[in-house]
């Protein structure tokens, strides 16, 4: 995510702090210090860092949950309005997306069953009683806190974890792209909800509806792309109109390619016409203002990048388009040569035009306009 300074790798998993989570501590620190000196800014903070410190351990809950069932998190996000857990992908099964989704909220649990003890210990028969915002005890405005995280995050309000428990009791039942579509639907209306709250009690809820909101409307058209991809293949949306660059070739050739036509991604071939790697619109950019136009395409390119096969079908696809890594992935034959690209530009395309065909002649398939090799750019 843009704008994030990085904390550091816990467990494999790399933590990122986004600058406005600072920008928002200035203020808290800057409002009670205003209110009562430097003492209460002290303790605003305390609670404040203790919050986030619950928030980051949630999101671990949900990560090495999901490890379990060999999904990665490449890393945890910590904003304003809560933490971001970014898995490779998400789990198909219901009971998968349940574990993973639950484990979130129990830490929380675990979480405030250790402060309640700790309290009980420290002689306070009623643990609950300091958590009073200002002036309070900080283990028990922690305790509140992570009973509020709890009660919060189980709402059913897609993709929010209780929106996500809804979603895997759907799925069993509804399949889970109909399952996605019903629990878009509560998660907007909850957003809806919270965003009115805001203007009448505590303006965050406005920026957390809008988050559920935007969220909820993207996961929903994801699982209409799951959907349409389980029946197509790669070769029936590829890009075939595809002009490759040597790895030799300068940077100047590929911006050339760029501004007289609409390709914005470039395979990169060796001498044989085997592919190594793509170039990007973005890549093109960044590498023109630090190296210049006569740099190798070979030195700014992704060279990482996965192979398809031309025999292969869009869902076994699909996973790796949608892991954010690649903007195009090449199409090879057996022996390796290039045969076209299939861009995230081009999915988003075609299920568009699949929309509208299945809204004017539902009986229609997608392949059976398609399948004589692909569209162009």
């Amino acid at each position: 995510m843009r704008w994030s300074i990085d904390l550091g790798r816990f467990g494999g998993i790399t933590v990122r702090l986004h600058v406005t989570f600072l920008l928002f501590l200035a203020w808290i620190a800057i409002a009670n210090f205003l209110a009562g000196g430097w003492r209460a800014a002290a303790g605003a903070l305390a609670l404040i860092l203790g919050v986030f410190a619950s928030v980051l351990l949630h999101e671990f809950g949900h990560a090495l949950a999901a490890r379990r069932y060999g999904t990665r998190t490449p890393d945890i996000t910590l904003l304003p309005i809560g933490g971001v857990a970014r898995l490779e992908r998400l789990p198909e099964r219901p009971a998968e997306e349940l574990v993973v989704a639950l484990a979130g909220p129990l830490v929380n649990v675990v979480i405030a069953a250790v402060l309640y003890v700790v309290l009980l210990v420290l002689g306070r028969t009623e643990p609950m009683s300091g958590a009073s915002l200002v002036g309070g005890n900080l283990a028990a405005q922690l305790l509140a806190t992570n009973v509020w995280l709890v009660l919060f995050n189980l709402l059913p309000a897609f993709p929010m974890d209780g929106g996500r428990v809804l979603r895997a009791a759907l799925a069993s039942w509804l399949g889970r792209s109909r399952a996605t579509q019903v629990a878009a639907a509560i998660g907007q209306a909850f957003a809806f909800l919270f965003i009115l709250a805001g203007f009448f009690f505590n303006p965050m809820l406005i920026f957390i509806g809008l988050f559920i909101y935007l969220a909820a409307d993207s996961e929903a058209s994801t699982a209409a792309l799951r959907d349409l991809v389980e029946s197509v293949a790669v070769t029936d949306v590829m890009v075939t109109d595809v002009r490759p660059l040597h790895l030799a070739a300068p940077l100047s050739d590929a911006v050339e390619l760029l501004l007289r036509g609409s390709q914005k991604e470039f395979p990169i071939t060796d001498g044989l016409g085997r592919v190594v790697g793509v170039l990007c619109r973005e890549d093109m950019i960044r590498a023109l203002r630090t190296y210049g136009p006569d740099v190798p395409v070979s030195q700014v390119m992704q060279a990482d990048v996965p192979l398809v096969l031309w025999t292969e079908m869009l869902h076994n696809v699909f996973p790796r388009m949608m892991a954010g890594r690649y903007p195009a992935l090449p199409v090879v034959d057996a022996s390796g040569a290039l045969v076209g690209l299939l861009t995230r530009e081009n999915l988003a395309e075609v299920l568009m035009v699949h929309s509208a065909m299945t809204d004017q002649r539902p009986g229609r398939r997608l392949g059976g306009q398609w399948g004589d090799g692909g569209r162009s750019i």
